[in-house]
C-alpha cells in the first residue's frame, strides 16, 4: 500500500512538472540593428519588448493596460550597434504585469521591439526612435526568435496647405531656465480670404493629453471641416493648436518648478509673436482659449491663472481641476492611491455604464515601465506630467511623487505643494480680484459618466462658483446625463461657440 501511494505521488509530480513546463514556456530573443540603420543607433537607450494579442495594432502603441498586453523596457549604455544582445529572460526588467517574459501565459502574440533613444522629447514615439516589425508568434514552448530593429520614426510634418502655416520659436525664457535651446512649436489655420495685417480673433487650442501641433493635419484632410471653415458660415478668426511636448511629457502649458516657466514662455513670447506674424493685434478683446481632457484643464488654467490674457474660455472634459476629487482620490486625506477607504482596489477609467475598466495601480505600473528611472516619474505619461506641473523637485533631477509608484502610499507634504494649482483652492483664495475678471468668460462642459471620474471634481467647482459673491459668478458649466469623456467636444462647436461670444461681445460694445 505504502509502495502504491508512492508510485502515485511521484507520477503525479511529474505530471505537475510537466504542466508547469508547458505553462511556462521559456523565450530566449537575439536582438540586432540592422545594418542599413546601424549609423543611427546611438550606444544609449531604453529597449522595450511588447508582446499584445490585437493583429490590427501596432504593439509599440499599445501602453494603456489591457488584457493581452504585455510590455517589459530595461536600460542599456553601452550597446554596440553591429553587435547583437542575448536575451534569455525578463528578469531586472520593469516589466507589466511583473512577470518574466518566461511567465507570458501562452497564446498568439505579436511581438514588436522598440530602442528608445530620443533625448528630445518626453515619449517613446519620438522621431528618431527604432523600432521592428512587428512578428506574430505562438508562446506554447520553447522559443527562440531572432529580431531585427530596422524601422526609424520618421520627422513629423506640417500638411502643405496655403492656409496653414508652421511655428517654431526658441523660447528665451526656457533656454535660460534649461541652459540649453529650447523651443516651442504650434500650427496656424488661418481664416478664408486671409488679409496679412488685418486685425482678427485669435484661438488659442489645446490638445488632449500629448497633442502634437501636427493635429492641425487632421483637421485641414476633413473634407466636410474645410468646406464648412471656408464657406461664409465660419467665424473668420485664427486658430492656433499649441504642442503639448514638455520635458516630462505634457507641458500643460503652465510654470513648473520640474518643467520650467512654461505658462510665462506662452503668454510673453509665443503668443506676442505669433500675432505679430499672423494677427494683426494684440488686443485679449478677442482671444480665446480652448480644450478637452488635458486641454480642458490647461485652457481653464490659463483663464484663472492670466485671466486678463484671453477674453473666453470653452473647457470640456477636464482633468481634475481641485485635488479632494482627483479622480478619486482625495488627496489631502487618503492614505493610499492605489487602496480606497473599504479596502478596494481603486479605479483610473470606467465605461459609461460605470463598469470599472482599468486599476489605478495597473494604469500606473505601465508608467513605470515606460519611464527610464523604471518609475511614472518620467514615463511622459499622464501621472508623470501631473507630477513635474504640481509637484516640487525630488531626488536625481525627478519630480517629488504624491504617491510611491510601487504601494501607492501618499506622501501629503507633496499634497500640500500641489494646492497651487488646485483651481477651486485658487479661486477661493483670488476671488475678490479674480471673480471681476473672469465674469462672462467661462464655459465648461462635463459628462457625469466621463471614463476617467472627471466629474466629482467640476461638480465640487461648480458647487465652490455657485456660492461666490460680489460677485456671484456668471460661470457656464453644463453638466449632461450619460456622457462620457469629451463626447461632445468638436472643433466646429468651438469655432461656433467663439462665434457666438463674439457677437455679444459686439453688442456689448455697440451699447457703450
Amino acid at each position: 500500500m505504502k509502495s502504491r501511494t508512492i508510485f502515485l505521488f511521484m507520477l503525479l509530480w511529474a505530471l505537475h512538472d510537466l504542466w508547469a513546463q508547458q505553462s511556462t514556456p521559456s523565450l530566449s530573443l537575439e536582438v540586432q540593428f540592422a545594418p542599413e540603420v546601424q549609423a543611427a543607433v546611438s550606444p544609449r537607450g531604453r529597449l522595450f519588448i511588447f508582446l499584445n494579442q490585437n493583429p490590427y495594432a501596432e504593439p509599440r502603441e499599445q501602453v494603456w493596460p489591457s488584457p493581452g498586453n504585455y510590455i517589459f523596457a530595461k536600460n542599456f549604455s553601452n550597446w554596440q550597434p553591429a553587435q547583437s544582445q542575448h536575451i534569455q529572460s525578463s528578469q531586472g526588467w520593469s516589466k507589466t504585469p511583473a512577470w518574466t517574459l518566461e511567465q507570458v501565459p501562452p497564446g498568439t502574440y505579436y511581438l514588436q521591439l522598440l530602442w528608445d533613444q530620443d533625448t528630445l522629447e518626453s515619449r517613446i514615439d519620438a522621431p528618431g526612435n527604432l523600432y521592428s516589425e512587428k512578428q506574430k508568434v505562438v508562446i506554447d514552448k520553447a522559443l527562440k526568435l531572432q529580431l531585427r530593429i530596422d524601422q526609424q520614426i520618421p520627422p513629423r510634418k506640417v500638411v502643405s496647405h496655403p492656409l496653414v502655416k508652421a511655428v517654431y520659436f526658441r523660447s528665451d525664457t526656457l533656454s535660460k531656465w534649461w541652459k540649453k535651446d529650447m523651443h516651442l512649436r504650434a500650427t496656424v489655420l488661418l481664416p478664408r480670404d486671409y488679409e496679412p495685417g488685418r486685425a482678427y480673433p485669435i484661438r488659442y487650442n489645446v490638445a488632449g493629453y500629448g497633442g502634437r501641433y501636427t493635429r492641425v493635419n487632421r483637421l485641414v484632410n476633413n473634407t466636410d471641416f474645410m468646406n464648412w471653415w471656408q464657406s461664409e458660415e465660419a467665424p473668420e478668426l485664427v486658430n492656433v493648436f499649441l504642442d503639448g511636448e514638455g520635458p516630462f511629457g505634457d507641458s500643460y502649458q503652465m510654470d513648473s518648478e520640474n518643467s520650467g516657466p512654461y505658462g510665462y514662455a506662452l503668454i510673453h513670447e509665443l503668443i506676442p509673436y505669433i500675432e505679430e506674424q499672423y494677427r494683426g493685434t494684440q488686443d485679449a478683446y478677442t482671444r480665446f482659449t480652448d480644450g478637452c481632457s488635458t486641454g480642458g484643464w490647461v485652457s481653464l488654467a490659463l483663464q484663472l491663472y492670466y485671466p486678463q490674457a484671453f477674453n473666453g474660455v470653452f473647457s470640456y472634459s477636464p482633468d481634475a481641476i481641485e485635488f479632494s476629487n482627483y479622480q478619486l482620490i482625495n488627496i489631502y486625506k487618503d492614505e493610499n492611491a492605489y487602496v480606497n477607504e473599504f479596502g478596494y482596489e481603486r479605479p483610473v477609467m470606467r465605461d459609461i455604464s460605470g463598469e470599472p475598466m482599468v486599476s489605478l495601480r495597473d494604469f500606473i505600473q505601465y508608467e513605470n515601465v515606460l519611464g527610464a528611472s523604471n518609475t511614472y516619474l518620467n514615463s511622459g505619461g499622464q501621472f508623470s506630467a501631473h507630477t513635474a506641473l504640481y509637484s516640487p523637485k525630488g531626488e536625481g533631477d525627478l519630480p517629488r511623487p504624491l504617491f510611491d509608484p510601487q504601494s501607492g502610499q501618499i506622501d501629503h507634504e507633496v499634497a500640500e505643494h500641489w494646492k497651487k494649482y488646485d483651481m477651486k483652492l485658487y479661486a477661493s483664495e483670488h476671488w475678490a480680484e479674480l471673480g471681476p475678471q473672469i465674469q462672462g468668460k467661462i464655459y465648461i462642459w462635463m459628462g457625469d459618466m466621463d471614463h476617467f471620474y472627471l466629474n466629482p471634481a467640476t461638480r465640487e467647482f461648480e458647487r465652490f462658483l455657485r456660492s461666490t459673491q460680489d460677485p456671484v459668478s456668471d460661470a457656464h458649466i453644463e453638466f449632461s446625463a450619460m456622457e462620457g469623456h469629451c463626447s461632445a467636444y468638436s472643433h466646429r462647436r468651438v469655432l461656433e461657440q467663439i462665434g457666438a461670444r463674439l457677437e455679444e461681445l459686439q453688442g456689448e460694445k455697440a451699447k457703450r
